[in-house]
């Protein structure tokens, strides 16, 4: 489940409920879903794309998004740094970013109009639109995995268009999922 991070508050919310309602105050939708169906570590983009076809469809009527792909990125895809150098400095696009994850862990960061900017670690089950317009950026987690349906209101995919800001530089990218904390003996 995700979990949200407020920096300038010091501050984390890790139950569904304050996770959902926070982030639909900074106007992000986001939802947790069970597995439509299990699909292999292996399975195809294709393979994918049919078992959530009940929830992608239900997504693009209430989107008018147009098409839908799998993102499957992991340490040995050829020039991912490079492709995460594209993610991880702050932008906005002119259309909704809608991710449902599959597998992995990844980091967005939401640079809302009001109020402060909020790291949001996104894990399998999550699904979150981040709307046109709204200034971000990802980072993968330490893992550098993850597996997603994206979902897209124009065909020819999103552009991002960068701030310049500078402010994503004062954020560290780092998930503080279950796997961040070592294990701890037990209590004597």
């Amino acid at each position: 489940m995700a979990v949200v991070r407020i920096p300038e508050e010091n501050r984390s919310l890790h139950e569904q409920r304050d996770v959902r309602d926070y982030l639909a105050g900074v106007g992000i939708d986001y939802e947790r879903w069970e597995p439509a169906a299990r699909v292999g570590a292996d399975a195809s983009p294709d393979d994918i794309l049919r078992a959530y076809e009940g929830q992608i469809s239900e997504l693009k009527n209430r989107g008018g998004y147009m098409t839908a792909d799998v993102i499957d990125v992991n340490p040995d895809t050829p020039g991912l740094d490079t492709m995460l150098a594209k993610f991880n400095i702050e932008h906005r696009h002119d259309e909704d970013e809608v991710r449902y994850i599959i597998a992995g862990r990844g980091l967005f960061h939401i640079h809302p109009a009001k109020g402060p900017v909020i790291a949001i670690e996104v894990e399998a089950g999550d699904l979150i639109r981040v709307p046109k317009g709204t200034l971000h950026w990802f980072d993968l987690c330490g893992e550098r995995r993850i597996r997603a349906i994206r979902l897209f209101q124009d065909v020819t995919g999103w552009t991002p268009h960068y701030t310049h800001s500078g402010v994503d530089r004062g954020y560290e990218p780092v998930c503080l999922g279950p796997r961040y904390i070592p294990p701890q003996p037990p209590a004597k």
